[in-house]
């Protein structure tokens, strides 16, 4: 029994996530101001948010020709069979397994003018803080990287390390789209660390800015409705 379950797990469970997020995603009343700009970038394209906030690029960038990165993990299996199951193009690999070959396979659909959907703090976090994958990747293959802020209200909020965001069925939602960040295939070692935390400091504030679009105000670092 430990078996069957061990090898049909990430298949039900992620054709339950799978069947949860169109339910959702279906239900939204979703704005994207930016996209349309984001549309007509030449090149590729990366787009950047943080992990606790997949759930409605998840759905919105379905059957849209996406490439997305997963883990080798088990959880990984999962979310393969989610992401799959919503039309994206899926490169296996992280920074544990894979990861060199992920990073490859990555680069050369971006120099083809893929749209790549990456959540920059991800796989293992600290949460809200962009790792060097991403950065390499774009330096690499001249891809733009955009910075996206997502809200929702009502929603939930997970208590997991990336305190991940759930909306609520038939909530208002909104996926904010930034200006795009370049990082030059010569640039130096401080100048990809300035683009680095210029990306990072752009998410913050896109995620600020969907909290606040939605009637959501800041106060110490934490969320509260109006």
């Amino acid at each position: 029994m430990k078996k069957w379950w061990r090898e049909a797990r990430p298949r039900v469970l992620g054709k339950t996530a799978y069947a949860f997020i169109r339910f959702v995603g279906r239900t939204l009343r979703l704005r994207t101001p930016g996209y349309e700009s984001v549309k007509h970038l030449n090149g590729g394209v990366i787009i950047c948010g943080w992990h606790g906030k997949s759930l409605i690029p998840g759905y919105f960038f379905r059957n849209k020709g996406v490439w997305v990165v997963i883990s080798q993990s088990r959880d990984g299996e999962i979310q393969n069979v989610v992401f799959s199951s919503l039309g994206y193009n899926v490169i296996r690999g992280s920074t544990g397994r894979g990861g060199v070959r992920a990073a490859v396979e990555s680069i050369r659909a971006l120099k083809k003018g893929a749209t790549m959907a990456m959540t920059p703090d991800g796989p293992r976090g600290p949460s809200g803080v962009v790792q060097g994958g991403v950065m390499l990747m774009a330096q690499k293959s001249g891809a733009a990287l955009v910075p996206v802020g997502i809200s929702a209200k009502p929603r939930w909020i997970a208590h997991s390390w990336d305190r991940y965001l759930v909306p609520v069925p038939f909530s208002r939602a909104v996926f904010l789209f930034g200006e795009p960040i370049y990082v030059a295939e010569d640039a130096t070692e401080e100048e990809v660390e300035a683009k680095r935390l210029e990306l990072e400091k752009q998410i913050h504030a896109m995620e600020k800015e969907a909290d606040l679009q939605l009637g959501w105000k800041l106060v110490d670092s934490e969320v509260e409705q109006l």
